[in-house]
């Protein structure tokens, strides 16, 4: 019996999962993925795409067979001890300092788009950003699926709007270019940028709890949210290509919207910043919420002071989703202050994800069994590839996990008390 309210559907998860993998990384991750493996990206993401779907389908089983708030780290939890998913939870969680920042920094650079900002202005955008997630997460989660649903429609109309627009595809840059030799030592380095672009899908498990029919829709919100998102990046990818709105940092952050405005005119400008803001604003929104459920859950099982598992009077962990956008908000001031840059907290991040995920896959190779398992095992051994790629940047999350697995060798499991009221 599920804990929370069981209130999503099956086009609200799509909704909610595209929006979450599509959010920061369209508008920047493509160009990106240009500069490092130029016409070569086109095939790298397809190579990322047939990298996720086995990790994809073994979550999907995963989340069908055990649908539960506290998501991956509760899935490792399962398959290899409460001391393991405790470390996992702190280490996604760690995602906060170098995740949240990025993303909150690539939502702030729509509106320098439009207002010329100083630093202090960006930050008080960043803050009112999590505030707004922090009023939108207090209510229902369908009332998050509706917005993201929403906001999706528009991604994917953008997209459409600069294939119309430029004439897509041109007859000089082929959808598939043929890869010369020198190529394929440049993908790697793209694929360590692109795979930003399909984290979300273990936060997208915390809300494996709220769906009305989990064992049917759960599954196929996720495997249909993964393909949309992939085809999205890459005509998005073929639109940079056409029209080279890529080569350097400076071109890099700013590729989507010069070429809005080259197709459309100055007006496009509005438009790309609203389109884009409102995307980065629900991937961090689905990050948020699951950081937050993830927290209730672990405080709903004992696992962290009961005080984090109240609920509010429409049945979400309010008290939980406070903690996150408070740690984000202290977060984002660190990051304004060191002025780290985009792509370093990127990569830095990745390590985490990718390290959530081969535990993730690992747990699907104990839990699941027959073809499934078979798909867990490949999947381990992709997301261990994908970890190799990072090479130095994967250090961060290394270091980080044997850090928090010496410590639990001192953690006690709390006492469980009464069952907090909602």
């Amino acid at each position: 019996m599920s804990r929370l309210n069981q209130e999503l559907g099956l086009l609200q998860g799509v909704g909610l999962l595209s929006t979450s993998l599509l959010g920061t990384g369209i508008f920047v991750v493509p160009a990106l993925a240009a500069t490092a493996a130029g016409t070569a990206s086109l095939w790298a993401w397809l190579i990322l795409i047939a990298l996720v779907l086995p990790v994809a389908f073994t979550f999907a089983q995963l989340g069908r067979r055990f649908p539960h708030a506290g998501g991956a780290p509760h899935l490792i939890g399962r398959a290899f001890g409460v001391r393991l998913e405790r470390v996992v939870a702190l280490l996604f969680l760690a995602v906060l300092p170098v995740g949240l920042p990025a993303a909150l920094h690539i939502a702030t650079g729509f509106w320098q788009a439009l207002l010329p900002l100083d630093r202090g202005e960006a930050l008080a955008i960043q803050l009112a950003t999590l505030a707004a997630m922090l009023l939108l997460g207090q209510r229902p989660a369908r009332a998050s699926g509706l917005v993201q649903g929403l906001i999706a429609v528009a991604i994917l109309a953008t997209v459409a709007l600069i294939w119309w627009a430029g004439d897509l595809p041109l007859r000089e840059q082929p959808l598939l270019p043929p890869l010369a030799a020198d190529d394929w030592s440049r993908i790697p380095a793209a694929l360590g940028v692109m795979f930003w672009c399909f984290v979300g899908i273990e936060a997208f498990t915390h809300l494996g709890e709220e769906f009305k029919r989990p064992q049917r829709d759960f599954p196929l919100a996720l495997l249909l949210g993964v393909l949309l998102a992939g085809l999205v990046y890459w005509a998005c990818s073929v639109a940079i290509l056409s029209f080279a709105m890529y080569g350097d940092a400076e071109r890099d952050a700013s590729a989507l919207p010069r070429l809005m405005e080259l197709l459309l005119g100055e007006r496009a400008r509005l438009l790309v910043a609203v389109v884009g803001y409102l995307a980065c604003f629900a991937s961090m929104n689905v990050y948020v919420q699951g950081f937050a459920r993830l927290i209730w859950s672990l405080a709903d099982e004992g696992k962290l002071p009961r005080a984090l598992a109240r609920r509010n009077r429409h049945g979400v962990p309010g008290r939980a989703l406070l903690l996150v956008v408070l740690a984000s908000a202290l977060c984002a001031l660190l990051a304004s202050g060191l002025q780290l840059s985009v792509d370093e907290l990127i990569r830095y991040a990745n390590g985490n994800f990718v390290l959530v995920y081969l535990l993730s896959m690992a747990a699907g190779v104990v839990l699941l069994r027959g073809v499934w398992r078979a798909v867990a095992l490949l999947s381990c051994l992709l997301c261990a590839l994908v970890l190799a790629m990072l090479g130095s940047d994967a250090l961060y999350a290394l270091g980080l996990l044997a850090v928090l697995a010496l410590a639990s060798l001192w953690w006690r499991p709390l006492p469980l008390g009464a069952r907090p009221p909602l």
